[in-house]
């Protein structure tokens, strides 16, 4: 994550790298202890943001651990 500070005081724009390929790409668009370090001691989670392009699809690898989780492995 780049600070971008900003003529105003105390107001800083923030700017997440991108990781992307072909198929689509990937940002960490927020977390919580990287905030309190850098910015201000906030309460946050964590936020992610992507997209993928046609026909391609990511997470598949902790949406199939949670199925066999829940669902006795069974799909």
């Amino acid at each position: 994550m780049n600070i971008i500070e900003t003529p105003i005081p105390d107001v800083k724009l923030l700017e997440p790298k991108v990781f992307g390929d072909e198929r689509g790409f990937f940002m960490e668009t927020f977390r919580d202890n990287w905030f309190r370090e850098h910015i201000a001691d906030r309460t946050f989670v964590q936020e992610n943001h992507s997209k993928s392009s046609k026909n391609v699809l990511q997470g598949f690898v902790e949406f199939e651990r949670l199925c066999l989780n829940d669902f006795s492995g069974n799909l």
